[in-house]
């Protein structure tokens, strides 16, 4: 029986069987660590035994692509049916954070696929490689079921995504004939909620900087010299505090957009944020004024202190430090011009008297920030398949409150984004014990066999 109904059954028992957590335990007990030197050949293994087998037994063909400004090889799979046919490229992450294995709780390995207090245990099992996994099997039920997919598509897998995506704007500028599509579905990040089917349309934008005083050579001691000379620890502090209130309001105008727009203040109106039972509280008096947690979080822009250094923390000792040091981050939103952050971050310093404050950007990776209309025809179609297949109204975030490199497929390849994560917030990604729900990924694996069916129906925007 070709329906979707009956994609949907066969994604099912495909998961309640126990097929789906052999694929998955398979691919979590590849040791991917992209940030761990020693594990190059990893990173290759997984395209080679994992991915490309699995893709090409679908009918896509395969090819891995290398750049020299990347660290890590890259995997594009495409099936292409007709000419004439709709086009999406899909995109996942085979690389993973380091395991920190002596960090899990016992009885549980960042590389074994393990269940404990119904959750699912694995690195990357949330990131990414449980949810890559959800959408390349959602792909071979409708091919299962259909006989093909309705629809054009190409796949870009990429192994350094945990080091910062190196090479992949350059990649995807050189092969911009090859990744040709109509548009962009893919999946990465948390759900609004665990139990919630969401969709997120963009990525917040991410800038790391260095603030940093220098005013001398050496200590000197603070009961000779207390009173005398400046304390750039003292000076740094003020100097941050002038760029937000003590409730954690920005102060740069040019800082935070000039408005929040209607249709993302529309489709925020019932997102509620929630971190589950592991999860931080929600402070409401945090951050911009007049704005839901919600708004604040997927709407508007944050400044943060990530680090700070003066003296000697460790073994204080009876001396004024010459140095202070602060690793500071903004995240912004579409509205904010980002080659205009560091200059207005500039003129506030000096306005406020700290011209001794140096600003330096780092070495980690700049993310601009993006977003597509949530009244867009096609997001409205998503939307549609999610709800037809889950009975539930899905959340809408008009862009993910982290950082992707969305940028460059909205920029770079002039698509359309929409992201439908299989995670959430609680999930520990980046730490020990990063899990999911298997329930969470049974639902993604209905909710994506559900949407490559509708691509294939011919009712597409």
């Amino acid at each position: 029986m070709k329906s979707r109904d009956a994609a949907l059954e066969r994604a099912r028992n495909s998961f309640d069987s126990g097929e789906f957590r052999a694929t998955l335990a398979r691919r979590i007990a590849v040791p991917t660590e992209s940030q761990n030197p020693e594990r190059g050949a990893a990173l290759r293994q997984y395209l080679d035994e994992e991915i490309a087998p699995a893709f090409a037994s679908m009918g896509f063909a395969c090819r891995v692509l290398e750049h020299e400004k990347a660290k890590a090889p890259f995997l594009l799979a495409e099936r292409i049916e007709s000419p004439d046919a709709t086009t999406v490229l899909g995109y996942g992450h085979g690389d993973v954070i380091r395991g920190l294995d002596r960090e899990w709780h016992e009885g549980l390995s960042p590389w074994a696929l393990t269940q404990k207090d119904e959750r699912w245990y694995g690195r990357g099992i949330a990131d990414n490689k449980g949810q890559h996994s959800v959408n390349m099997e959602a792909m071979r039920h409708v091919i299962a079921t259909r006989g093909r997919l309705g629809f054009n598509a190409k796949f870009l897998v990429e192994m350094g995504e945990e080091t910062g995506s190196p090479g992949l704007r350059e990649l995807c500028t050189e092969q911009r004939e090859a990744l040709r599509a109509d548009l962009l579905i893919a999946s990465d990040g948390p759900r609004l909620r665990a139990e919630r089917p969401t969709v997120f349309l963009g990525s917040r934008g991410s800038m790391n900087f260095d603030l940093t005083i220098e005013a001398r050579a050496g200590g000197h001691h603070s009961g000779n010299w207390g009173g005398l000379i400046s304390n750039p620890g003292i000076q740094l502090a003020h100097a941050i505090a002038s760029i937000s209130s003590p409730t954690g309001q920005i102060r740069i105008p040019e800082w935070v957009p000039a408005e929040l727009p209607a249709s993302v203040r529309r489709v925020l109106a019932d997102c509620e944020v929630d971190g589950g039972t592991d999860g931080p509280q929600i402070e409401p008096w945090w951050g911009e004024p007049g704005l839901t947690p919600a708004e604040r979080v997927y709407g508007w822009c944050s400044f943060e202190v990530l680090a700070f250094k003066t003296g000697n923390p460790e073994t204080p000792v009876n001396a004024i430090p010459p140095r202070a040091w602060a690793r500071c981050q903004l995240r912004f939103v579409v509205g904010v011009d980002p080659e205009q952050i560091l200059p207005a971050l500039r003129r506030h310093l000096d306005r406020h008297g700290f011209g001794m404050v140096k600003i330096a950007t780092t070495r980690e990776t700049f993310f601009n920030a993006t977003r597509i209309d949530p009244d867009d025809a096609w997001v409205q179609w998503a939307v549609a398949s999610l709800a037809r297949t889950t009975g539930k109204t899905p959340a809408v975030l008009p862009n993910l409150g982290g950082s992707l490199p969305n940028d460059i497929f909205t920029d770079v390849l002039g698509l359309r984004t929409i992201w439908v994560p299989h995670s959430y917030a609680g999930c520990s990604q980046h730490a020990p014990n990063e899990h999911l729900p298997p329930q969470l990924l049974r639902e993604g694996l209905e909710v994506m066999t559900g949407l490559y069916w509708d691509l294939g129906s011919g009712e597409t925007p």
